[in-house]
């Protein structure tokens, strides 16, 4: 599987790295004045791109982070207004705010906060609408000492360049891992303490909602993201062969578990580590398996492009090497991804091509249009294990056709000329009676 076009890639061989010559950590796009652009971390610090009308990576500046180091391997970034935030979650890592309304010029560091409230911090995340900045799993560094963690410490930027403390805990859990926020709704990734939802409407007291202690594939609870329409969450736990979960979010704030679903590449036990979702698919930054999209529209989440940003070495299964972060919500929607060891990547994935293939019952036949190359994918209820097809040209002339068991996905990859298909599906409904699907594939 495919489907999806490489634009540009920078890296750059002379910055700072360890053993495992891993430099780069996450990243976080953003628009100003038109203009899209993106921020990687690297060991280093920040570094800033525009991304071109031709689709390029244009570097455009640099910032240092306050603890530079081989070590230095985890750094995150989200923007608010004119400023870009930025921690690090090692050695003498601090709160740094940049000014970004020089761009594309120049950007600019204007705060480096580490004391009694900021220091080493593992993520970030600000709900712009309420201008609320939340710093997940703190510890404070005063005269170069940590000081005890902090799950979750919520400021107020209403004015962005000097935090204000609002609110500091739970003081029952022992880690806020990541976060995310919409109009003060918060969902908490605690690691092995499993999921929780707040209201911050009063952010000096928050409100409990509900929480998530027990599910299946559970493992660390990492990182999730809600969709726009504010129905769906889907999640991932941090560990080797456990599934992606997409949820519901219920009236009464509970959530609950509907669907798993996982890269199609199983060679071995493969980790998801960030991900962003819009109403109808999930973007998903899977270590050693790069970028994965899944529609989210069928039954169960369809796998249906997919580019490789880590080559695995021959014989290598440590199952943290790879993409790291990804940023899918730019206006143009193209994508960016942070590999560990590969730098900054810039992909553009046609979702009109499968926008265009609404699921009918169930069932999808994506891409469609279909381009020479692509593999074309078959989705079926899950409650459907097995089907056969026929693909045929315009004149009724059968192509190929097979047989498929105990799957409800395949991927077909059709080497014919330009020009009109029909694929057709006869399958077994849930009453035993032989139902059929027939749809038409246009092949550029």
């Amino acid at each position: 599987i495919q489907n999806i076009s490489l634009l540009d890639v920078w890296k750059s061989d002379t910055l700072l790295t360890n053993s495992s010559n891993v430099r780069y950590s996450s990243c976080w796009g953003f628009e100003r004045n038109s203009k899209e652009y993106a921020i990687i971390g690297s060991t280093e610090g920040a570094h800033f791109f525009e991304l071109t009308l031709d689709d390029k990576l244009k570097f455009l500046d640099f910032i240092p982070g306050r603890y530079v180091s081989s070590q230095a391997t985890h750094r995150e970034y989200k923007t608010y207004r004119q400023y870009a935030y930025a921690v690090g979650d090692e050695g003498l890592s601090s709160l740094q705010i940049m000014d970004l309304s020089y761009l594309p010029d120049s950007v600019h560091l204007v705060k480096d906060l580490q004391n009694n409230l900021f220091g080493k911090t593992h993520n970030l995340f600000i709900d712009t609408t309420n201008a609320l900045l939340y710093l997940c799993s703190v510890k404070p560094i005063v005269n170069s000492i940590d000081q005890s963690l902090i799950p979750l410490c919520v400021f107020s930027l209403e004015d962005p360049i000097n935090p204000l403390l609002l609110w500091s805990g739970p003081s029952d859990i022992t880690q806020v891992h990541d976060i995310f926020v919409r109009d003060n709704l918060a969902i908490l990734n605690c690691g092995f303490e499993g999921l929780r939802v707040y209201n911050f409407l009063q952010a000096n007291q928050p409100e409990y909602l509900s929480n998530l202690d027990f599910y299946s594939d559970q493992g660390f609870n990492h990182q999730g993201w809600l969709s726009p329409d504010n129905s769906t969450y889907v999640f991932a736990d941090e560990n080797a062969g456990l599934r992606i979960k997409k949820c519901r979010l219920n009236a009464d704030y509970s959530i609950t578990v509907d669907k798993l679903f996982e890269s199609s590449d199983k060679s071995f036990p493969k980790t998801p580590h960030n991900i962003q979702i819009t109403n109808d698919f999930a973007f998903v930054a899977y270590y050693n398996d790069g970028l994965r999209i899944f529609d989210l529209r069928t039954d169960v989440p369809t796998e249906i492009a997919s580019f490789d940003t880590y080559s695995d070495i021959s014989g290598e299964t440590f199952s943290m090497w790879g993409a790291w972060g990804i940023y899918a919500l730019y206006s143009s929607e193209r994508i960016i991804v942070s590999d560990r060891k590969n730098g900054l990547f810039l992909f553009d994935f046609d979702r009109s091509r499968f926008l265009n293939s609404a699921p009918s019952s169930g069932f999808t036949i994506s891409p469609n249009p279909l381009y020479q190359s692509e593999s074309l994918i078959i989705s079926v209820p899950s409650n459907i294990n097995s089907f056969s097809y026929e693909f045929f040209d315009a004149n009724g002339k059968v192509l190929e056709k097979m047989d498929i068991q105990n799957t409800s996905n395949y991927s077909l990859n059709l080497q014919y000329k330009s020009g009109i298909y029909f694929i057709y599906l006869r399958y077994i409904n849930s009453l035993n009676e032989v139902e059929y699907y027939v749809k038409k594939v246009v092949l550029v």
